[in-house]
């Protein structure tokens, strides 16, 4: 085993959060396929034992437990970390990786939905650091890795379509992971925190968001379901190379960690005109860039 997850991460336990689709599901499997013991949370029951499933019809050496908990809600993600307590003594690696969308416009929008998708996108984050920092203080070595977004650096989606709820939540992801760098030097050497900011990657927030904020989710727009499967379904990226890149991205203890072309692609974009962001020919001259 290398000194940190160089090696990969066969023999250390890892925490994630949304483990029930996408992403998670996809950071689920590979970590237990090499060997880590996962411990994953969602909120959706039969999705959580369906990455359960799949990890068996994997054949992964490492061990997964599962436990409903909302993350937006700090007595769920205590009494989760209280299952993980009980049944690992530390957490070497923290995944904060659950997300909705919605709550687009502050002035216009439905406050509910902004709060419920600032809580689920910014609490889930801060609530999990701060309830699995015993377990993670307990490990020989650590890690905290935050999935911010492209939305955590440029506060749109383009000039006619306010983001208002989940950008503020993902540029606070971000500005607290990088805060974390000099915190756990100082005060938790065998710490290290990653900050993640995937572009558009083929998975079901887009669907799961239009359930969580439906008042009844069985009866749900079809065009909107519509919307949100092609989301998924055409995304230049899979959520299972999206998982790769960001444990390729841990195993090499990169703190920025960008995924897909077009993060990157953004991400050189705004920082070469940082002050036309959000200028309305904005989006259509990210072509333009080399």
């Amino acid at each position: 085993m290398g000194e940190r997850f160089e090696d990969g991460f066969a023999g250390f336990v890892a925490v994630v959060t949304g483990g029930g689709t996408g992403m998670g599901r996809e950071l689920v499997r590979q970590l237990a396929a090499d060997g880590c013991d996962v411990a994953m949370c969602d909120v959706i029951e039969a999705n959580l034992a369906e990455t359960a499933a799949m990890c068996r019809a994997d054949g992964s050496t490492g061990s997964v437990m599962s436990a409903l908990a909302d993350v937006s809600d700090e007595a769920q993600v205590l009494a989760f970390r209280d299952a993980v307590a009980a049944w690992r003594p530390a957490v070497n690696l923290l995944f904060n990786n659950a997300g909705i969308s919605g709550g687009g416009s502050i002035v216009t929008g439905d406050r509910d939905q902004w709060d419920k998708t600032f809580g689920v996108c910014w609490n889930g984050v801060y609530f999990n650091t701060r309830a699995f920092m015993p377990l993670l203080m307990a490990a020989e070595c650590g890690h905290v890795v935050n999935t911010s977004s492209v939305n955590g650096f440029w506060a749109s989606l383009g000039p006619d379509m306010p983001h208002t709820a989940y950008s503020s939540a993902k540029f606070a992801v971000k500005g607290f992971t990088e805060a974390l760098i000099t915190d756990f030097r100082q005060n938790a050497p065998h710490l290290r925190a990653s900050v993640v900011m995937p572009g558009h990657i083929g998975t079901s927030i887009a669907i799961n968001s239009i359930r969580l904020h439906s008042p009844d989710p069985d009866d749900i727009d079809p065009g909107m379901m519509a919307f949100g499967e092609a989301f998924r379904d055409n995304a230049p990226m899979s959520s299972a190379d999206a998982a790769a890149v960001i444990l390729d991205g841990v195993r090499h203890g990169e703190w920025r960690i960008l995924v897909g072309d077009d993060a990157h692609h953004l991400d050189a974009m705004v920082r070469l005109h940082p002050t036309e962001a959000y200028e309305t020919d904005f989006v259509g001259r990210l072509g333009s860039l080399g």
